[in-house]
């Protein structure tokens, strides 16, 4: 099993989810660092286990503001250069490719950002690319050719329950492998 730590950003800091409400996230509290700031949190993580991934939920890039870049980059220059996985609500050719070129770097594709599936045929063969399925309280938000199309997905495939986000019964997971069959993870 690979256990891939999620670390929400907003304002340049570790947040902490709230059912999915993005408009209650407040900086993260927690024993395992002395501020909210990513690299102290990631650190305290590794403090745990020496994780080699993290999910980074950008959410005022996902909201459309300035993504988070500087922090994103602290992370990454930490010891053993940690692969993120970076949820910023990419959604066009652009954007995707700069993000599949830079190195210990994979985008996730938010559905809920998603106006098509152009993005995700032009790119799903690419083994540094993710996909987020995103379900809301309401249900599945996303173009339905994307849920209905499993032969367009990449190797790797997130199934995201944003209103149980934070609630402490998010807690199943399963890893993915570039070189494996497609998975799932939930969360």
């Amino acid at each position: 099993m690979r256990i891939i730590p999620v670390l929400d950003l907003k304002g340049g800091q570790v947040v902490r989810a709230q059912h999915g409400r993005r408009d209650r996230y407040k900086p993260i509290v927690t024993p395992l660092s002395q501020s909210p700031d990513i690299v102290a949190v990631a650190a305290g993580l590794r403090g745990l286990h020496p994780f080699s991934t993290f999910y980074v939920a950008d959410i005022d890039a996902i909201e459309g503001r300035t993504p988070n870049y500087d922090a994103i980059a602290k992370l990454q220059k930490q010891t053993g250069s940690p692969t993120v996985w970076w949820d910023a609500g990419l959604a066009d050719l652009v954007n995707v490719a700069a993000a599949l070129a830079t190195p210990s770097l994979c985008p996730v594709l938010g559905s809920e950002s998603q106006k098509d599936v152009s993005v995700l045929e032009r790119f799903r063969d690419h083994p540094g690319l993710i996909l987020s399925l995103d379900f809301f309280a309401d249900g599945y938000r996303g173009p339905s050719t994307l849920l209905n199309k499993p032969e367009l997905w990449p190797t790797c495939v997130i199934v995201m329950t944003l209103a149980k986000v934070g609630a402490a019964r998010d807690r199943i997971s399963r890893g993915c492998a570039r070189s494996r069959p497609r998975r799932a993870i939930a969360r």
